[in-house]
């Protein structure tokens, strides 16, 4: 079993940056790691991925070139750093986990973190 806690959202101005982390405990070797998000009133979307081996990121291309997923294996730790942000990008963020390689549906990560808001005003 796998239990995830996001850190580091707020409220930010339009072209902004933030830095989410998501702290994993048990056994996370093998497994991959990644991002999503809900904004009020809609479906959780996909934002980025990290393959359990670390040699591959994946990104909606919405957040393509400005943010950033990345892991520190010492530290059980993924993180995403986000840039340039948007109004668009207002949003509760979710970590997640999966088995094995990533995924972009929500319904193939069975571990998900409570959640962190991220709020970008104009």
């Amino acid at each position: 079993q796998v239990q995830l806690v996001e850190s580091g959202g707020g409220l930010v101005q339009a072209g902004g940056s933030l830095r989410l982390s998501c702290a994993a405990s048990g056994p996370t070797f093998s497994y991959s790691m990644g991002w999503f998000r809900q904004a009020p009133g809609k479906e959780h979307e996909f934002v980025a991925a990290l393959s359990w081996s670390g040699s591959s990121t994946y990104y909606h291309d919405s957040v393509k070139g400005r943010f950033t997923i990345s892991r520190d294996n010492a530290k059980n730790t993924v993180y995403l750093q986000m840039g340039s942000l948007k109004a668009e990008d207002t949003a509760v963020y979710y970590c997640v986990a999966k088995l094995g390689e990533s995924g972009f549906s929500r319904y193939e990560y069975a571990y998900w973190g409570q959640g962190t808001q991220v709020a970008v005003s104009s």
